[in-house]
C-alpha cells in the first residue's frame, strides 16, 4: 500500500470511467430485462442484479486508484469524514467538485452508451415519473444507510468488506424501497436521459436530489454517532486502498 494518491486526472479518469459503465448496466440491463420478459418481478430481478453485481465489481476494480466512488454524495461523505476527523489525506473542495463533474459526465456518457447499443437516440427525456412523499422518504433511507455502509465499515477498519456490501444493500434497497433505491445524484441525473425502463422524468429529478442529499446528512450523523470521531481518526486509511471510500 502507497502514502499517495494517484494523479487527480486519473482519478478523475477512474470516476469517470467507472460511473459510465455503471450507468450503462443500470440502463441497459433495464432495457434488456423489458424487452425479454413481461413479467413486472423478473423485470425488476434482473436490472437490480446487474445492477449490484456491477457496483461491487467496478468498486473492487477502480477503488485503487479512485477510492472506487461513482456517487457525488459519497465524495462529499469522504471529505466531510476526512475534515471531521483530520486524519489522513482528503479530498479537497476543488476535488470534491472534479470528482462530481466526472461522476455526472461518466453518468449521462452511460446512460447514452445503453441507448444507443439497443436502437435508441443517445438522449431523450424520460417520461416516468416518479415523485411524491413516499417514493422521496424510500430515496432517504436507501442513500442514508448507503452512506452508513459505506462510512461505517472504512471507519471501523472493515473497508475491505465495502465492495460486497455496498453491492448487497444497493440489492436489498432496490427491492426495500418505494422509490427504487437510485441514492446516487449523478445516476439520477442520467437516467432522465432514456425513456426506457429505468428512466426518471426530468422533472422528479430535483425531489429525489434533494431527498438524497437529506438521507446522506443523516446518515453522515448517524455515523458519527454510532462510532464515534476516535476510532475513526485510528482506523481511517489512505485514500489509494480499495476498499477506503472514507477518505477517498
Amino acid at each position: 500500500m502507497t502514502t499517495t494518491s494517484p494523479p487527480l486526472v486519473r482519478r478523475l479518469a477512474a470516476e469517470a470511467v467507472g460511473t459510465t459503465a455503471l450507468a450503462a448496466v443500470v440502463v441497459g440491463s433495464g432495457i434488456q430485462a423489458a424487452a425479454l420478459s413481461s413479467d413486472g418481478a423478473v423485470r425488476f430481478l434482473v436490472n437490480v442484479g446487474a445492477s449490484a453485481f456491477a457496483l461491487a465489481v467496478l468498486i473492487e476494480l477502480l477503488g485503487p486508484l479512485s477510492g472506487g466512488h461513482f456517487n457525488p454524495l459519497v465524495t462529499a461523505g469522504a471529505w466531510w469524514s476526512g475534515r471531521r476527523e483530520g486524519s489522513g489525506p482528503v479530498p479537497t473542495l476543488r476535488e470534491l467538485g472534479a470528482y462530481a463533474a466526472a461522476q455526472t459526465a461518466g453518468a449521462v456518457a452511460g446512460t447514452g452508451l445503453a441507448n444507443v447499443m439497443f436502437g435508441r437516440p443517445f438522449a431523450e427525456a424520460s417520461g416516468h415519473g416518479r415523485d411524491g412523499t413516499a417514493l422521496w422518504l424510500g430515496e432517504a433511507v436507501a442513500t442514508g444507510t448507503l452512506m452508513l455502509v459505506v462510512a461505517g465499515l472504512a471507519g471501523s477498519g472493515r473497508g475491505r468488506l465495502v465492495p460486497a456490501a455496498v453491492g448487497l444493500w444497493v440489492g436489498a434497497a432496490c427491492w426495500a424501497t418505494s422509490s427504487g433505491g437510485f441514492a446516487n445524484p449523478a445516476v439520477t441525473l442520467g437516467r432522465a436521459l432514456t425513456d426506457s425502463y429505468t428512466g426518471i422524468a426530468p422533472g422528479s429529478v430535483p425531489g429525489f436530489v434533494l431527498a438524497q442529499l437529506a438521507g446522506a446528512a443523516v446518515g453522515v450523523a448517524l455515523t458519527a454517532a454510532l462510532f464515534g470521531r476516535s476510532r475513526a481518526a485510528r482506523t481511517t486509511q489512505v485514500p489509494d486502498d480499495a476498499r477506503d471510500l472514507v477518505t477517498g
